[in-house]
């Protein structure tokens, strides 16, 4: 039940009389002259719902709508929510008939002596105006518009309660930054519903229809509680609320919520469920929808600092010649270095965390679906068809320079990151000059001998393979796509990696759980993504073994680094011609994820960057963010059906007695691929069973 201010007059025979100056504002009109497309302009509507989005855990991570608003009933809220916007809105709502008169004569008055406090909107007249903004443009200060207004106010007064009035006011009030109505702006300002507002919190809302902008608590905190204090002092005076518990608000420190109420920034993941929404057949900014998502906010906030800090990083590297983010901004331009991270759970497809660049405020792009080439990342796909084509792990190819001819006529001679071939280079007595076991050029991420793999397979295999493991762009079959020339997505690319951690089993992206309607029922499930077996469990264990290689000792290694020892990884550079894109895909038993860095529009970030020396470092940072007080369950034994031995690394040769230590490592074989001494003597090395390898 509404109860009226205790010192509320009904004097509006008086007020009457003292706005005689203003006759022209009491011209009757009837309702039907504010008729229009919109309906008339008295009339009350449902309000657009948004449909608000939450992570796994529950928690809130955003909002879509074109007006972010979630309705509730009036007597959700505690009573100093509405009295608070009508203490300093609309102090003689309830004994005006829609339109205020005495405030009217007040208004006319103070322009009549210089003196003007403002206008005489009632809560009905903002309605209209909000409501129906084709019929009653708020802009317009023209005595006719305020005519109009003024009229449909007096006939919602007769068809409304002022409950009804009232309730439909507290939900559509814009209260800055697309958030309208309380329950929105308690969520983004505050972190909390409507219901849970405290009277400080209630005032500070109600402070903002006089101007979002210039009181808006986030961007201008001190004035916002200047004017917050305006109203609680107006609703004490108004009797609303003690002096006490007015002298007790006003000491109330201003404090809102980070991150606009949400549990991590997740505005690219946000869109990207948008997509998912709609295409699943649900039209979601309108539909006030709960969507249940994939997203872990503790991996989300850890994705977006290691992007953060890591392109800031680079930035103030000293070779750094490009403006720095802060320096484009203020120059007007948008051109500054950009990053991607993504991490998906390689056995179910839910994507945990989704960055898709370094301030979706300012750039929303979402990197994570733009095409990009994958660079020297792609190579772990030649390498599999290679094994799988029983090409042994420890097979010699050497690093040379090529000239291969095109169809087009043209020679292609592909060249290496560090500018040099290692043909040259004698690696160890007996084995002939730039030779390396395609374990070590792997390693190493030698282009040359990715090549001659690609080509020995055939690079419509490879291309075959990398479609069954859900890259949907084409992978053009041409021996400059073995080093990641064919351009890919950065989720399709994380996706599929997921076979590496999964003996073999890649799965789909799953970003929506359930979404429910507006009553709570459930309208969509999407299940967990059913593994599908693509490279053979041996094989894709041989790949992830060479990975972990590259992570332990090769260009991962700065990826390595930033991660706890006891947590294991493994994963592949990629930099592209000129340095264009820069990446590491990488995995632990838990996670398989990717960081991109470079330009929206391509260009070389640095002549000394690679993905080694920029992408990696910042996946290692996110994911030993992640794992800090995790731990980890392994990668467990390798898959029966496999031989292994102990080798030597430089020679591609089992190891012997007189092999030193460093050059020890232990190499698998699918049987039949195994060195022949092996298979000479089975009693030298034990064939199958199980090695663990941690």
């Amino acid at each position: 039940m509404f109860v009226r201010s205790p010192n509320a007059r009904r004097s509006y025979r008086a007020s009457v009389i003292a706005a005689g100056c203003a006759a022209l504002a009491f011209v009757p009109l009837r309702a039907q002259d504010t008729a229009g497309k919109g309906g008339e302009a008295w009339q009350l509507y449902q309000l657009p719902q948004s449909s608000l989005v939450y992570a796994r855990d529950g928690s809130l991570i955003g909002e879509i709508g074109r007006q972010d608003r979630t309705s509730i009933p009036i007597s959700s809220v505690p009573k100093y929510v509405w009295q608070a916007f009508v203490a300093i809105e609309d102090r003689r709502f309830f004994e005006h008939d829609g339109v205020d008169a005495k405030a009217i004569a007040s208004a006319v008055v103070g322009k009549i002596i210089g003196n003007n406090r403002g206008g005489a909107s009632t809560i009905e007249e903002q309605l209209a105006g909000y409501m129906h903004p084709d019929l009653i443009d708020r802009r317009d200060m023209s005595p006719m518009r305020k005519l109009h207004g003024e009229a449909a106010a007096r006939e919602m007064d007769k068809h409304y309660t002022k409950q009804v009035i009232l309730e439909t006011y507290i939900n559509q009030v814009n209260l800055g930054r697309g958030w309208y109505g309380v329950e929105a702006g308690a969520r983004h300002y505050f972190a909390k519903h409507a219901s849970q507002l405290t009277l400080p919190e209630a005032a500070m809302l109600a402070s903002l229809p006089k101007s979002q902008t210039l009181y808006d608590p986030i961007a201008h905190p001190e004035r916002a509680k200047a004017r917050r204090d305006v109203v609680i002092a107006a609703m004490a005076t108004q009797g609303y609320i003690s002096s006490s518990d007015s002298a007790q608000a006003v000491t109330t420190p201003l404090v809102t919520a980070p991150n606009a109420g949400m549990s991590a920034a997740a505005g690219y993941f946000v869109d990207a469920v948008k997509q998912a929404a709609e295409r699943a057949g649900y039209s979601v900014m309108n539909g006030g929808y709960r969507i249940y998502t994939t997203l872990d906010p503790a991996l989300q906030r850890d994705a977006v600092t290691a992007v953060v800090n890591g392109t800031n990083r680079i930035e103030a590297e000293k070779n750094y010649h490009h403006p720095s983010k802060a320096e484009a901004i203020k120059s007007g331009s948008s051109d500054y270095l950009e990053s991607v991270a993504i991490a998906i759970d390689p056995y179910t497809g839910d994507v945990k965390a989704l960055v898709g660049g370094r301030d979706y405020a300012r750039a929303p792009l979402n990197r994570a679906f733009m095409l990009r080439q994958p660079g020297s990342s792609f190579k772990p796909f030649v390498y599999s068809v290679a094994l799988a084509d029983s090409i042994p792990g420890n097979a010699i190819v050497p690093d040379t320079s090529l000239e291969i001819p095109l169809p087009s006529g043209d020679m292609y001679k592909p060249g290496e990151d560090d500018g040099r071939f290692w043909g040259n280079v004698v690696i160890h007595e007996g084995v002939p000059a730039g030779a390396l076991t395609i374990r070590q050029a792997l390693v190493h991420s030698r282009n040359a001998v990715a090549i001659q793999l690609g080509l020995r397979v055939g690079m419509d295999s490879v291309a075959a393979l990398a479609q069954r493991l859900g890259i949907t762009t084409p992978i053009n079959p041409y021996p400059s796509s073995a080093i990641g020339a064919s351009e890919v997505k950065p989720i399709d690319l994380v996706a599929a990696y997921t076979a590496f951690a999964n003996n073999g089993a890649v799965v789909q992206p799953r970003l929506i759980t359930q979404i429910n309607d507006q009553a709570g029922r459930a309208v969509y499930r999407q299940a967990v993504s059913t593994p599908q077996q693509v490279i053979d469990p041996r094989v894709a264990f041989m790949v992830r073994d060479m990975l972990r290689d590259v992570a332990e000792h090769g260009t991962g290694v700065p990826a390595r680094e930033a991660v706890p020892s006891r947590i294991p990884i493994a994963g592949k550079t990629g930099t592209t011609n000129d340095n264009k894109d820069l990446w590491f895909v990488g995995m632990t038993p838990e996670l398989v994820a990717a960081v991109w860095v470079g330009f929206d529009k391509p260009k070389m970030v640095e002549r000394t960057a690679f993905g080694g020396s920029l992408a990696a470092p910042i996946w290692g940072d996110m994911i030993g963010r992640y794992y800090e007080n995790k731990s980890s369950s392994g990668w467990g034994p390798p898959p029966d059906g496999l031989v292994y031995a102990e080798m030597d690394k430089d020679t591609g040769l089992v190891a012997t007695p007189m092999t030193a230590p460093d050059r020890r490592y232990v190499e698998y074989f699918l049987p039949g691929t195994e060195p022949v001494e092996m298979r000479n003597n089975p009693w030298k090395v034990p064939q199958w069973g199980p090695l663990f390898v941690p």
